[in-house]
């Protein structure tokens, strides 16, 4: 999920900061973040959220 990061990081936002603003736990977003693990659509839907972004936003293919 590139697209996490990029999101994050123009929240300017570090992954303890995502982590407590969504529920997610720090592990798990780097793991989604370095595409070492697949999100739940629960997951998603936590991220996206704390992200103020559609869930859609953030499965999307980058370029």
């Amino acid at each position: 999920m590139e697209r996490l990061k990029e999101l994050r990081r123009e929240r300017v936002l570090s992954l303890r900061e995502l982590e407590e603003k969504s529920g997610v736990s720090y592990n798990t977003i780097w793991r989604l973040e370095d595409g070492r693990q697949g999100a739940h659509p629960r997951t998603v839907r936590k991220l996206a959220e704390a992200l103020g972004v559609d869930p859609k936003e953030l499965i999307r293919e980058t370029s």
